[in-house]
């Protein structure tokens, strides 16, 4: 079968997963409004193309924090990869690494952060975190991220409980037997999965950055009130993200919510964003609006799900070759090209 483009991806690992792998991929909160949003809202935003503009020669490459990387297209944080291939997390890292861009690692890996590294060495990484109550647990995972090279800290602050998705309940979802949250092991019964801090608050960013030198970036930002607070505490980046709509449904599509946080910004951090990236026109769409660069997350799952890390390759080429095309036809021969211009959101 021909991988044209990510639905056949989707439809490839809704077929061969198994039923309770792909549910927990899949599942969004409640009624699965924000997660279906997250699609939906790309298609009420309209390109205004430029005509003879020479593209025949395309850079598409950008930088995050100072990095360079091939295409403004990373691999956001998602949970336990050996649910979509045996090789897990290590087949996503040497994916990313090959595709020259970068990987956020779950604290929730199937993984050690140690594997990770070994896995694709110097290879462009971020460490995703959760605040777990025991904050010495958070402490040398964090640690430990900056003692392997990972260079930037993601704290993901959309968070403090889990999102109600249906059919895990109805699943009775849990992690097979022999996987494991390879970072927390002995840290706690995994199996409660609830010693996320729900305490946590903006003073704690002060925390991690006595913790650390490496940059951090705050993940679930929607609202200007929030992002304003986070230029104010320091961070570097800002992931506009809702959770894949997994957390609090009803809440804005992220390419919606991006337009707010970047008029808030004002250039003082970067600003990236996940959520509903299915083709390359997209990644254009998300750019026009002041993404410095998208992650992705079910995407990435379903590569994974396909063939593993050549898999996981063959989605990222293809959002490359869309993103590349999309750039051209509308007049854009470089990233530094692409603004506001270029698009508009639907009258309707």
């Amino acid at each position: 079968m021909a991988m044209v483009c990510l639905s056949d991806f989707e439809a490839y690992a809704k077929k061969y997963l198994p039923k309770i792998a792909w549910d927990f991929f899949a599942a969004g909160a409640d009624d699965c409004s924000t997660r279906d949003e997250n699609i939906l809202a790309y298609k009420r935003i309209h390109f205004r193309p430029r005509m003879l503009r020479d593209v025949s020669m395309m850079d598409i490459r950008s930088k995050l924090l100072g990095t360079e990387i091939s295409f403004p297209v990373g691999i956001a944080p998602t949970g336990f990869h050996q649910l979509a291939c045996p090789d897990g997390e290590k087949s996503t890292a040497r994916a990313a690494k090959a595709m020259n861009t970068c990987y956020i690692a779950s604290t929730y890996s199937t993984c050690t952060l140690e594997e990770i590294s070994m896995a694709a060495p110097g290879g462009l990484r971020w460490f995703q975190l959760y605040i777990h109550r025991n904050r010495a647990v958070s402490q040398k995972l964090v640690q430990r991220a900056e003692a392997l090279g990972f260079q930037g800290l993601v704290l993901t602050a959309d968070l403090p409980y889990t999102g109600k998705r249906r059919d895990d309940v109805r699943n009775g979802f849990r992690l097979p037997p022999h996987m494991k949250l390879k970072n927390l092991e002995g840290a706690f019964e995994v199996c409660k999965m609830s010693p996320l801090d729900p305490s946590v608050t903006w003073n704690d960013i002060y925390w991690l950055r006595s913790l650390t030198h490496l940059p951090i970036i705050i993940k679930g930002i929607l609202t200007k009130e929030d992002a304003e607070l986070a230029v104010r505490h320091g961070v570097q980046g800002i992931i506009v993200s809702n959770h894949g709509g997994r957390q609090l449904d009803g809440g804005p599509a992220t390419i919606e919510a991006l337009v707010e946080v970047v008029e808030a910004v004002q250039g003082r951090v970067e600003v990236y964003l996940d959520g509903g990236i299915r083709k390359g026109s997209d990644v254009l769409k998300a750019l026009a609006l002041g993404a410095k660069c998208v992650f992705i997350g079910r995407p990435a799952l379903w590569g994974l799900a396909y063939k593993g890390e050549e898999g996981l390759q063959e989605v990222l080429r293809i959002l490359q070759d869309e993103f590349r095309l999309s750039m051209a036809l509308a007049g854009c021969a470089s990233v530094s090209e692409i603004g506001r211009h270029l698009v508009q959101f639907s009258k309707l």
